[in-house]
C-alpha cells in the first residue's frame, strides 16, 4: 500500500479519465488503490475501500469460490475476463446488490505483484437483454403466426416458430423468399402498392383478410396486421398473422343455420297461415253445426205446439226424439270443445281407476243407438264381461263415443257397426269397423289434424276435432289411436291400451 501512496498521483492522473471502476489488490486480497468510478459506483467516501478485503465488495454468497478464482488467477497471471460464462455481482456499502462484469490484469510493482479489476456496472445492460430476451420469448412461442421482413428487398428477416410450422417451410427456406411466395397472386408491384401507405406514413397499421399458400400446396384464410418498425438504421414490416379457419367455418356454419332458421320461419309461417285458414274454415263450419240442430229443434218445438191430439202422440214422439238427437248432437260438440281449450292450456286431470270394460261400452253403445240411420246395427262385442281395465273412465268413454259417431254418420243406410275386443301382447285392442266412405289415401296423413276433414266429407255434419282430441288424450295416458282405411270401402279404428297403466 505504501508503494501506492508515493505513486497515488501517478495512479490518479492514469485512472481518474477513465468511466469504469477501477480496483487494485494485492495478492493477500486487500485493496490498495480505487478510482472515483468504483467508490461511486460501490458508494464508498475516497480513500474508505483502502485495506478493507476485496469481499467487501462481493456478495457473501459467492466469498468461498471467489477466494480461489482470484488465487488461480494470481498463480497463473494473464489478462482475461473474469467469470466467463457466468453471472457476477457487486454489493453496495448499502447493501444493494447489482450485476457487473469485470476484466483483471496482473501486474509487478517495485517486485510486489497486483491485480487490476476494470469493473462495470451492467444493470442497464442486464435490464435490456431480459427485455429482449422476454420478447423474443413472446415471438417464438406466440400462437400466432409472425413475420418479418425488409421494408426495401420484402425479403423475410425472422419468422417464428408458430408461422414456420404452419406454412411448413423451414427458416433457411424463408430468408429466401417474400410474402409474394405464400401469396403467388400478388405480384410485387400490388404488395408495393398495398403497403403504401404505410411507407408514407399516412396510417399506422394496416388490416386486412387474405389467403395464404403453405408449401405441401394447401391454403388457408388469414387475418393480417401489417406494421412498419424501425430495426437499427433499417425499416422492416412486423405481420402478425390469425388463422382465422375456424372462424371461417363458424362464420359457414352460422350463415347455414340462419339459412335454415329462415326455412324453418318460412316453413312455420306456412303452417300458421294454414292454421288461420283452418280456423276460419273451422268457424264457419261450427256456425253451420250449431245453426242446422237449432234449427231442427226449433222446427220440432213449434210442430209440438200444434199436435194436441191424442191420436197424434206418435207425430209428437217423431219430434221428440229429434229434439234429443239435435241435443245430444249440440252436447257433443261442447264436450269437443271444452277438451280442445283443456288440452291447449294443459289443465287436464285424469283419474286412472279400475271399471269393467263392458260399463263404458254399453253406455256408449247405447247412447249411439239414438244416432243409428235407418237399417244400421251396431254389433256388441262378445265375451267382455269378465274384462276390467285401469284406465281414465270419461277418456276411454270420449274416445269410443267419437269413433262410433263416426262410424255411423259416415257410414250408409242398412250398414253394420262392429266393435270388437281383443288382447295382444299384454294390450287390449278396441275395434270400431265400419262399411262407410273411408278416407282418401293422399288425405289419410292429415286425419288427425285438429280442424281437418277429408274432402269426401264435406258435406257431412262434423268439426274436425274430434280426432284429434281422442289421440291426444290416449296419447297423454300411455296409449294409441291407429287406422286403416280405403275410400269407398270403409274404416278401422283401433284403440291400443296397455294391460297396465303407467302413470
Amino acid at each position: 500500500m505504501r508503494i501506492f501512496q508515493k505513486n497515488s498521483n501517478i495512479f490518479n492522473l492514469l485512472s481518474e479519465g477513465i468511466s469504469e471502476g477501477i480496483i487494485v489488490v494485492n495478492t493477500e486480497q486487500v485493496i490498495v488503490a480505487t478510482n472515483s468510478s468504483a467508490l461511486e459506483m460501490f458508494g464508498y467516501e475516497k480513500d474508505e475501500l483502502i485495506g478493507k478485503p476485496l469481499d467487501t465488495l462481493i456478495p457473501s454468497r459467492y466469498h468461498h469460490n471467489h477466494d480461489t478464482h482470484v488465487e488461480n488467477f494470481i498463480a497463473k497471471s494473464g489478462k482475461r475476463q473474469m467469470g466467463h460464462g457466468r453471472d457476477l455481482f457487486g454489493i453496495c456499502k448499502d447493501s444493494k446488490e447489482f450485476p457487473v462484469e469485470a476484466g483483471l490484469n496482473p501486474f509487478e510493482l517495485d517486485g510486489a505483484t497486483y491485480v487490476m479489476a476494470l469493473i462495470i456496472d451492467i444493470t442497464e445492460r442486464k435490464k435490456k437483454e431480459k427485455e429482449l430476451s422476454h420478447w423474443a420469448r413472446i415471438f417464438n412461442e406466440s400462437l400466432n403466426e409472425i413475420f418479418v421482413f425488409d421494408a426495401d428487398t420484402f425479403k423475410f428477416i425472422n419468422v417464428n416458430k408458430e408461422a414456420q410450422r404452419n406454412i411448413g417451410y423451414t427458416m433457411e427456406e424463408l430468408l429466401k423468399m417474400t410474402p409474394a411466395h405464400i401469396k403467388p397472386e400478388l405480384s410485387k408491384l400490388k404488395f408495393r402498392e398495398l403497403i403504401q401507405p404505410l411507407l408514407n406514413g399516412d396510417i399506422e397499421k394496416l388490416k386486412f383478410e387474405t389467403v395464404h399458400g403453405r408449401k405441401d400446396g394447401s391454403s388457408y384464410p388469414v387475418e393480417v396486421h401489417l406494421q412498419l418498425s424501425a430495426m437499427g438504421e433499417n425499416r422492416a414490416f412486423v405481420a402478425i398473422i390469425l388463422d382465422i379457419t375456424e372462424r371461417k367455418n363458424y362464420t359457414k356454419k352460422l350463415e347455414k343455420t340462419v339459412d335454415e332458421r329462415t326455412q324453418q320461419l318460412t316453413e312455420a309461417l306456412a303452417v300458421e297461415k294454414e292454421l288461420n285458414e283452418l280456423k276460419t274454415r273451422f268457424l264457419s263450419l261450427v256456425s253451420h253445426e250449431f245453426k242446422t240442430p237449432l234449427s231442427s229443434i226449433l222446427t220440432s218445438i213449434t210442430l209440438l205446439g200444434k199436435y194436441t191430439q191424442t191420436e197424434q202422440q206418435e207425430k209428437r214422439d217423431k219430434h221428440v226424439n229429434t229434439i234429443k238427437k239435435k241435443v245430444k248432437y249440440l252436447d257433443t260438440i261442447l264436450t269437443d270443445f271444452l277438451s280442445v281449450e283443456r288440452l291447449d292450456s294443459g289443465k287436464i286431470n285424469y283419474s286412472i281407476e279400475t271399471f269393467p270394460l263392458s260399463k263404458i261400452v254399453n253406455e256408449v253403445i247405447y247412447d249411439a243407438n239414438m244416432l243409428l240411420k235407418a237399417g244400421q246395427k251396431i254389433n256388441y262385442p262378445e265375451n267382455i264381461d269378465d274384462i276390467t281395465i285401469e284406465f281414465d273412465e270419461k277418456t276411454l268413454e270420449l274416445v269410443l263415443s267419437n269413433l262410433v259417431r263416426n262410424a255411423i254418420k259416415y257410414s250408409p243406410e242398412d250398414s253394420i257397426i262392429d266393435v270388437q275386443v281383443a288382447i295382444e301382447d299384454n294390450k287390449l285392442l278396441l275395434k270400431i269397423i265400419d262399411k262407410g266412405i273411408g278416407i282418401p289415401e293422399e288425405e289419410q296423413k292429415h286425419i288427425f289434424n285438429r280442424y281437418f276433414r277429408a274432402e269426401n266429407a264435406l258435406l257431412t255434419q262434423g268439426t274436425g276435432i274430434g280426432l284429434n282430441i281422442a289421440k291426444q288424450h290416449l296419447e297423454n295416458l300411455g296409449a294409441s289411436l291407429e287406422f286403416s282405411s280405403e275410400e269407398n270401402k270403409g274404416s278401422i279404428f283401433t284403440v291400443n291400451i296397455p294391460l297396465t297403466h303407467k302413470s
